[in-house]
């Protein structure tokens, strides 16, 4: 890939979703994918191009236009001169989209591969109008690599480079969609803007401390600067390892209050830092003090909004110490015994299927009760241990 040989395209798509032939799985893959596809390769154009440019969508899911979908499918034209006929499978996905949208054209759901690749379908349609827009334009020497709707630009000079950000504008303005002009930069130091502001900082920091407590404050530090970054959370993941091989621990009660204030700010971090607090709780003396504690984090997060996956977590940290704490996220209820509606049901007429979608189902206590109080570091993990970094 360094000298990107001219039998290769420039323009290329980074982001197809993949699944994992290995044990590691498939989100685990998709992120490492990120770090060899994505940030090694920018490092290596370093060797080529001088001038680089990161730019991405705003709200790219949320401003997807429904009717792009056929048009990358089946070419805008055809598209349009068949935009009723029901035989054209774009146009199927199109109205089923649509459906899903309350009648809205605009906007598909987020959080799952089905959506993820039709993202991609459309986000492809903008790579092509984009590459004939350039050669329209007479414009080469570039290379561009995009990693769904992130997109980052090399080229030799900062002239070349606007130009290509004005005809990617440009088409995406034709799709419905547009350029984060705020978040848009251009850099002539391509090595360092290769890699994420929050990963390059971690980088280049104190990473350990032979006290587990200055440790955890280094990477608290961290999370002030990056909050809910990746980086925060590999930090905490490789913490919790070293921190579950310890028998004893001093001053626990300062590690909770970190780690709880660690994931106050950083919400993807939810998982690791309730096994930190819940590796500190089994190191306090007795089951009052630990129902305390796990009561005074509960308080903390409950002044915050939309913290029931951390409520899930406390749980799952203090079912064994401190079965009494009521909790007010309905799947925690559910755990609890109490009748709760996790989803409405009502609407289904087939007794057959209501009894399938019983949200009583998602709950095994017999599992439940075979889980550790300590949370092994697998359950939180993205990655085992590993020699490079994401």
């Amino acid at each position: 890939m360094l000298l990107h040989p001219a039998h290769e395209p420039t323009i290329r798509c980074l982001s197809i979703p993949l699944e994992s032939l290995s044990e590691e799985d498939d989100k685990a893959m998709q992120v490492r994918h990120w770090w060899e596809v994505v940030e090694q390769a920018s490092v290596e154009t370093a060797l080529t191009y001088e001038v680089m440019a990161h730019a991405d969508v705003v709200d790219c899911y949320g401003s997807i236009y429904t009717h792009s979908i056929p048009w990358a499918i089946h070419g805008k034209k055809t598209s349009q001169e068949n935009k009723r006929n029901p035989a054209l499978f774009g146009n199927a996905i199109d109205w089923l989209l649509q459906d899903m949208h309350l009648g809205q054209t605009n906007g598909i759901p987020q959080g799952s591969v089905l959506m993820d690749f039709l993202a991609e379908l459309v986000l492809n349609l903008a790579d092509r109008m984009l590459a004939e827009e350039l050669e329209e334009n007479g414009i080469a020497g570039y290379l561009v690599l995009r990693y769904r709707d992130d997109y980052r630009i090399f080229v030799h000079d900062s002239q070349c480079c606007e130009a290509i950000l004005k005809c990617l504008t440009e088409v995406l303005i034709a799709l419905g969609l547009r350029l984060n002009a705020a978040k848009t930069k251009t850099s002539g130091d391509v090595v360092r803007d290769s890699i994420k502001p929050d990963k390059f900082a971690w980088l280049t920091k104190n990473q350990r401390e032979r006290n587990l407590q200055k440790h955890l404050l280094i990477i608290f530090a961290h999370s002030l600067e990056f909050p809910n970054s990746g980086s925060v959370q590999r930090a905490l993941t490789e913490y919790y390892q070293r921190l579950a091989m310890r028998t004893g621990l001093d001053d626990p009660l300062a590690l909770v209050s970190i780690a709880t204030d660690i994931a106050s700010r950083s919400p993807r971090s939810y998982a690791v830092c309730a096994a930190i607090i819940g590796k500190c709780l089994s190191a306090l003396d007795s089951d009052e003090q630990r129902q305390g504690v796990a009561m005074a984090v509960l308080r903390r997060f409950r002044q915050l909004p939309n913290t029931g996956q951390m409520e899930i977590w406390l749980q799952r940290i203090s079912m064994k110490c401190c079965p009494d704490i009521d909790f007010l996220e309905p799947l925690c209820r559910l755990v609890q015994g109490h009748a709760t509606e996790i989803w409405n049901s009502e609407w289904l007429h087939v007794d057959e299927l209501r009894q399938a979608v019983d949200a009583q189902k998602a709950f095994d206590p017999e599992r439940a009760a075979a889980m550790e109080p300590v949370v092994a570091p697998v359950e939180v993990e993205l990655f085992a241990r590993r020699g490079w970094y994401y």
